[in-house]
């Protein structure tokens, strides 16, 4: 699962295999905190601060079309792009 972007000590990730389970998400880790996130911006699985959970709704939102041109990618089993920090 490759790191398509990471920030303030976030890293995120999007496996690439062919079919990857919907809704389309990303995987944020922090430290000990995992979590799934659609690109609405809910956490559908695991725990994440509500204060990283803010930054990382941010950054969906600034990047949401990368983010849908990466999970279009995965799910044809390419290899996503990096996509810019939250600054």
């Amino acid at each position: 699962m490759p790191t398509i972007s990471m920030f303030y000590g976030l890293i995120i990730r999007m496996y690439y295999a062919p079919k990857e389970h919907n809704p389309p998400h990303v995987h944020v880790y922090y430290q000990n905190q995992t979590a799934v996130v659609n690109f609405e911006g809910e956490v559908t699985e695991g725990t994440l601060s509500a204060r990283h959970l803010k930054l990382v709704q941010a950054w969906i939102e600034i990047h949401k079309d990368e983010l849908q041109a990466n999970w279009n990618l995965c799910q044809n089993g390419e290899k996503p792009f990096k996509v810019e920090s939250l600054k």
